[in-house]
């Protein structure tokens, strides 16, 4: 039976993008199921930008560059309120320290076996354990616990009429260009140029696409992505860092499909419903793929955990990063290919 009606409640999950952007669907539970309850996200700087757009939600951004500032701004924000439930959907010391801020009655946290940096201080409740458990399945244990289910819940993040012309403007024609976003904030994740210049002249000369590189502004992105315009025999148009967070979700929109290895821009352009060929080594897509799109995965992660670390992926703790040296060096070209050719040809 569904719990007892709410009149508020705080959902705590400060980062990261992709992580996030699943959390998306939960909201929306909450707000079809309690639609007169307030409900109030504490978030991080960046992250806001994301779903900053998300109607009936009030946002308290946390934004851990500011220091102590932004320890109180969140206490103004918080102070006299109470709240009815505390969804606390983080496990980092930052966010558990940040949950003593906020007054409530259930504190709703993660299972024993996700806890650890003094999760299981501050919270009274658990969702269920579920080994080997997608992240994003497991944001979504929070409204089960509740007594509600996400199956119908929305997860388009939202787009703007600017945006959405913004895209038209590299795509007059929808459902054609592949879009590659090739770099991940953690370095360790990243392909190497070379691969993703033969897979963009393949897209180009055999499947007669055009290709369209996609990513933020930072050193890393921009780096990478004349390092594959260098590599590149085909014509390949470099939209790295001119876009913003809106517009690359309206390109993710209107795109073909995405090429990305584990970053949030896998998780955006499958929640906008557009396939994904993600690119996973360092990680396992069985716990944080592109949700939707597993099945059109390059995934060498059980080869990386027995050459690495000499056991099977099962053997390894749930999540484990095998950010070593190399390691996607495991994922070749002709891998993406295969990937792709149903996703293009066929169409």
């Amino acid at each position: 039976m569904p719990s007892a009606k709410p009149t508020s409640v705080c959902l705590l999950r400060l980062s990261a993008l992709g992580d996030v952007c699943n959390t998306v669907p939960l909201v929306r539970t909450l707000q079809q199921a309690w639609p007169e309850a307030r409900l109030t996200w504490i978030i991080g700087r960046a992250e806001h930008r994301l779903v900053q757009s998300l109607p009936g939600v009030e946002f308290i951004v946390f934004n851990k560059k500011a220091g102590l500032a932004a320890w109180s701004h969140v206490r103004r924000q918080l102070q006299g309120r109470r709240f009815d439930i505390l969804l606390h959907a983080q496990v980092s010391a930052r966010a558990n320290l940040l949950s003593l801020l906020v007054r409530a009655r259930r504190r709703i946290g993660f299972d024993r076996q996700r806890s650890r940096e003094g999760h299981g201080l501050v919270i009274n409740e658990r969702i269920n354990e579920s080994p080997f458990q997608h992240q994003a399945v497991a944001l979504r244990s929070f409204a089960e616990h509740l007594g509600l289910s996400t199956d119908a819940a929305e997860r388009t993040l939202p787009v703007t009429d600017a945006g959405r012309a913004f895209a038209l403007r590299y795509q007059p024609e929808a459902d054609q260009a592949v879009l590659i976003s090739p770099a991940s904030s953690h370095p360790g994740r990243n392909w190497h140029a070379t691969g993703y210049a033969r897979v963009a002249d393949w897209i180009v000369q055999q499947a007669g696409r055009p290709v369209i590189l996609v990513g933020g502004p930072s050193v890393t992105e921009r780096d990478l992505g004349e390092q594959i315009l260098r590599e590149t025999k085909a014509p390949v148009l470099n939209l790295i860092g001119q876009d913003t967070l809106d517009q690359a979700l309206a390109m993710m929109e209107r795109a073909a499909c995405v090429i990305s290895p584990d970053a949030g821009p896998a998780h955006f352009a499958a929640a906008m419903g557009t396939p994904v060929v993600g690119l996973y080594a360092a990680t396992w897509s069985r716990r944080s793929g592109p949700l939707g799109s597993l099945e059109h995965c390059v995934d060498r992660y059980p080869e990386a955990a027995r050459k690495f670390t000499g056991k099977p992926p099962e053997a390894l703790r749930w999540g484990r990063r095998l950010e070593y040296p190399r390691v996607m060096d495991l994922i070749r070209a002709e891998d993406v290919v295969v990937r792709l050719q149903p996703l293009l040809m066929a169409q």
